[in-house]
């Protein structure tokens, strides 16, 4: 019953909600009456299980419990983390494969901190690899998947073309960020007072989602900067506001790049070039209303790849999420069945 499950707490926590909505989706797997795709089924026996997915809410662990509190030496998001790899390494089914077959979803890039090196041989569903070491999280046993939106997706026939939409350039957001961010700082001053360009520091207090919103909805390219981490939940809110997004973040690892040709709805600037007098406002003028149009129409398709929602439908975002992980399965499989070569052989002596 849809209406007896708890929403997900709020505010831009919901960005990071991935492990809520599999979490939701596999649980419904075995509910009578919930239409799904049915691209993953919970089974009771491990043994015939594919993959062993991990309920642990590790992004809400992170927003909610990791400030010390009154008395406490250590954070509750440090004590879950500590006891989440007590009990999982204890089990017999990590034992079986040292974890190669678990899915642990950690999307917050700040989310199992503690925990992270140590369960590192699982398959983790991540926002991106900006604070991961290479031999923790790689493309090739990791899924990265995508924010949740904040902003409220634009009905295909309510969505502005190209000549009702009169900010060729927006950008809403924190502008001074850190090392990596340092790029959103110089294109700030070589933007802010150039014609039809909405450059400005922006936040989700008060107004702000609405406002980021409306503003997308109005632009034509909307512009997606490195900040501390090389990717952050505004491409897909200009994804479903269907403004063009233009890319400047050379590390940015994209969800189901496999599937999804991104040259088709985006635009890649490398940060080297952005930085360049001129350069990104005459490569975005040159784009004419029919090419703008053609990766409008595109985005249009692509949207519904970036929804999260329950019950969840044929390739939204968790469905999307569950195919990219069995596409990891045969992998999984190859390094399981290589490392029992000599396990069995030297069980029979």
């Amino acid at each position: 019953d849809p209406s007896r499950i708890p929403s997900y707490p709020g505010g831009l926590n919901l960005q990071h909600s991935i492990e809520y909505w599999l979490t939701l989706d596999l649980l419904s797997s075995n509910t009578p009456n919930v239409v799904r795709p049915c691209a993953a089924i919970r089974v009771t026996n491990s043994s015939q299980a594919d993959i062993i997915f991990v309920p642990f809410f590790a992004s809400l662990s992170y927003n909610r419990h990791s400030k010390l509190r009154g008395k406490e030496k250590v954070s509750v998001n440090k004590m879950l983390q500590n006891k989440l790899v007590k009990f999982l390494t204890a089990q017999n089914e990590w034992k079986r494969f040292g974890g190669m077959d678990h899915v642990i979803v950690a999307h917050h890039p700040n989310s199992m901190l503690d925990a992270r090196g140590k369960l590192g041989s699982a398959m983790f569903v991540l926002a991106d690899f900006g604070r991961y070491p290479s031999e923790i999280a790689n493309i090739e046993k990791d899924i990265i998947a995508p924010y949740r939106h904040v902003v409220r997706t634009i009905p295909s026939a309510d969505s502005a073309p190209f000549d009702k939409r009169p900010i060729l350039v927006f950008f809403q957001g924190a502008i001074y960020r850190k090392d990596g961010g340092a790029i959103r700082q110089e294109l700030y001053y070589l933007l802010k007072d150039e014609k039809d360009v909405h450059f400005t520091f922006g936040t989700i207090q008060g107004n702000g989602v609405n406002q980021a919103g409306h503003g997308m909805a109005s632009s034509k390219f909307c512009l997606n900067i490195a900040g501390d981490t090389p990717s952050s939940n505004r491409l897909f809110d200009a994804i479903v506001s269907h403004c063009v997004p233009v890319i400047v973040s050379d590390e940015i690892e994209l969800p189901f790049e496999d599937v999804i040709d991104y040259s088709e709805i985006c635009i890649f600037v490398r940060a080297s070039d952005a930085v360049k007098k001129g350069y990104l406002l005459n490569l975005l003028r040159g784009i004419s209303r029919d090419q703008w149009t053609k990766m409008w129409e595109k985005l249009k398709e692509t949207v519904r790849h970036f929804q999260y929602q329950y019950p969840s439908q044929l390739c939204d975002a968790v469905d999307m999420i569950w195919e990219a992980v069995a596409r990891k399965v045969p992998m999984v499989q190859l390094k399981t069945h290589r490392e029992n070569r000599y396990r069995r052989s030297e069980r029979i002596k």
